[in-house]
């Protein structure tokens, strides 16, 4: 591993043989609607604005037979992914629980509640492995031989382990005060990982120079507007798992913002092309207090994001300028869902909370969804028939810090019975 930058220019090879079977889309600016032939490239020339990948009117899209019948993984849903052929890289990835969580659900007082468990995502433990996975065969199929990331920490580790896989090199660049779990889960895959002083939008605009320097794909970067559409898969899997219907409401967390917007996209896709039955569900965002300009953003009810200087021990989502952060903030509006920051304590109660109650551990931001949901619920924001699905993102074993000043001390004992009944007896009575 190293931490010095190679005195290089651009980078490229020729693509594996099966990646000309593989073509991304052209893309559209989200503002402008200039379109663009398909490139690494994220920003409209024209605007400025972020592109995005330009679905084929007339392509084919399967039933939700022809859908059930393949395998598990994400690219079941291949034609919704900013592809034309068959994807070559990450072909597992996806498909992870929907967890029926009545103990929850008792506690937001809503007739279900659903969680969604990212934190056993393949093969990296977060929701990342799905935006990567497509980032990838993007780069593939560019013909990139090198791939990097700015990252909070999920995403470090997702690229590190995606890239190992497909043989691609990789530059991963994070903060320097990452949680050690996600500086050690990256360092395993032997990327080039590199620490910077400063905040996660310092490393986000080294990143945009990086990518133009060395002509790497940088997944939330050049290729961001592929990776992105990965995010959706975790939609279209809530809504198979329900039996092809939708719930009441999506709560997630919130870090640049695209998962919620792709989230809603997801959703809307799948109604339009009339694979499941019931409206489309409310969206609710959640973050930190110490870094939430999106929820701010949604509370003003304008459209100009203030940026923050993040102040939370939920580093994974703290990202003070969110890129999408305005379509995050619209999506929220326009489904009836809302905003909703909450405490590092609360937030730390809310791992807690997940974990005694549908054993699952989740990181921070998990904390964030959890935390939320309760506090929503105890605004009057839910409603007593209502099917709430949360999304939990990452693993917990990546950020143990956030519990471990909280957690009880194991009793030491001798190996006696009468040393465990001393227990047990102090602890029924308490």
């Amino acid at each position: 591993m190293t931490s010095i930058l190679p005195d290089a220019g651009p980078s490229h090879v020729a693509a594996p043989s099966n990646s000309a079977t593989l073509r991304p889309y052209a893309q559209r600016c989200k503002l402008c609607g200039t379109e663009n032939d398909a490139a690494p490239i994220a920003i409209c020339e024209n605007c400025l604005g972020p592109l995005e990948p330009l679905y084929p009117a007339n392509r084919r899209l399967p039933d939700r037979a022809t859908i059930a019948a393949r395998p598990q993984s994400m690219w079941r849903y291949r034609e919704w992914l900013p592809f034309e052929g068959d994807p070559v890289a990450s072909l597992d990835t996806g498909f992870s629980p929907l967890i029926d969580a009545p103990r929850l659900a008792d506690k937001l007082g809503v007739a279900r509640v659903w969680v969604k468990n990212d934190a056993v995502s393949h093969p990296s433990l977060s929701f990342k492995d799905r935006v990567v996975s497509t980032a990838i065969n993007a780069a593939i199929a560019f013909g990139l031989d090198t791939v990097g990331c700015a990252s909070t920490g999920n995403l470090a580790n997702a690229v590190a382990a995606h890239a190992a896989r497909a043989g691609l090199a990789s530059w991963i660049f994070i903060p320097e005060d990452l949680e050690i779990g996600k500086i050690i889960g990256t360092a395993v895959y032997g990327p080039n990982l590199v620490r910077i002083k400063g905040h996660y939008d310092d490393v986000n605009r080294l990143c945009a120079q990086l990518a133009d320097r060395f002509g790497w794909g940088i997944v939330n970067v050049n290729l961001r507007g592929y990776y992105g559409e990965g995010s959706k898969t975790m939609a279209f899997e809530i809504l198979e798992q329900l039996g092809w219907r939708t719930p009441s409401a999506v709560v997630a967390p919130m870090a640049g913002g695209s998962l919620v917007t792709k989230l809603g996209k997801g959703f809307k896709e799948f109604i339009d092309a009339g694979l499941v039955t019931g409206n489309s569900p409310r969206v609710y965002g959640t973050q930190a207090s110490g870094c939430a300009p999106i929820v701010r953003l949604w509370e003003r009810g304008d459209s100009t994001l203030v940026p923050e200087i993040p102040n939370t021990i939920a580093r994974s989502i703290a990202i003070g300028n969110p890129a999408d952060g305005p379509f995050a903030a619209k999506v929220m509006r326009e489904s009836g869902g809302r905003g909703q920051h909450v405490s590092d304590e609360a937030l730390v109660a809310g791992i807690r909370l997940l974990a005694e109650t549908t054993g699952v551990f989740t990181e921070t931001a998990g904390g964030v969804t959890v935390a939320g949901a309760v506090a929503l619920a105890e605004g009057g924001h839910f409603h007593s028939d209502d099917e709430i699905v949360l999304c939990i993102t990452g693993n917990g074993l990546k950020t143990t810090e956030a519990v471990s000043d909280v957690l009880p001390a194991a009793p030491v004992i001798a190996p006696k019975v009468r040393d465990v009944a001393a227990l047990v007896a102090e602890r029924t009575n308490r």
